[in-house]
């Protein structure tokens, strides 16, 4: 008896996602820390402005009194100093960081940023960021860490005086946090803006796909 021999299907490999689980799960939980920290901060900073001219609205602000803004800030600071070692740990033992943000060049983000503005930069393959994503991304990380900083200079001023003096002096840290906490919200305005722009990277941040 003669038997025929069925052809078997090749098994697709399967396509590995674009965030990974743990990427996925530290960058939210970054995004609710920063969130929180800012909201929280600005309520504190109204209660001592650093500069008198400049008052923020108590409706935008989190904490509903300076108490309560402090219970919130220092909650959501354990959140961000944690997870980001965690985030930052996995990127640099995984290789990400350095094959996701480099090489990177001024000559290269001027000429993204330029393509940007202009209409004609590419976001067919997300899994590539382009020069002005790799700054943009390299700039919150290194702006998140000077928050830390500062918020730790001025929290524990005396337990950290080479801290302090480093940041220029108390007042000095309270003008820097503030300074890094508004660069914190023109970076969440901006990447919000671009995310509505391009909706399927807010997708792949999801699902990981």
């Amino acid at each position: 008896m003669q038997t025929t021999l069925t052809p078997t299907r090749e098994t697709a490999q399967p396509v590995p996602p674009i965030h990974p689980l743990w990427l996925r799960i530290t960058h939210w939980l970054n995004a609710l820390a920063a969130l929180i920290m800012m909201f929280s901060g600005w309520r504190i900073y109204d209660a001592s402005p650093v500069f008198p001219g400049i008052v923020i609205p108590p409706s935008i602000t989190l904490g509903g009194w300076l108490g309560g803004a402090l219970q919130w800030h220092f909650a959501a600071m354990w959140l961000l100093v944690f997870n980001g070692i965690v985030y930052l740990a996995l990127n640099l033992a995984s290789g990400r960081f350095l094959a996701k943000f480099f090489p990177l060049s001024p000559r290269a983000v001027l000429r993204d940023l330029i393509d940007a503005l202009s209409g004609k930069l590419s976001h067919a393959d997300l899994r590539r960021y382009n020069a002005v994503q790799k700054f943009a991304y390299l700039f919150v990380v290194i702006d998140l860490i000077v928050l830390v900083l500062s918020g730790l200079a001025i929290w524990k001023s005396v337990q950290f005086p080479l801290l302090r003096e480093m940041m220029g002096g108390y007042d000095r840290a309270r003008i820097v946090h503030f300074c890094a906490m508004a660069l914190m919200a023109a970076f969440v305005v901006v990447h919000v803006a671009m995310v509505a722009l391009v909706p399927r990277s807010l997708l792949t941040m999801l699902r990981g796909r």
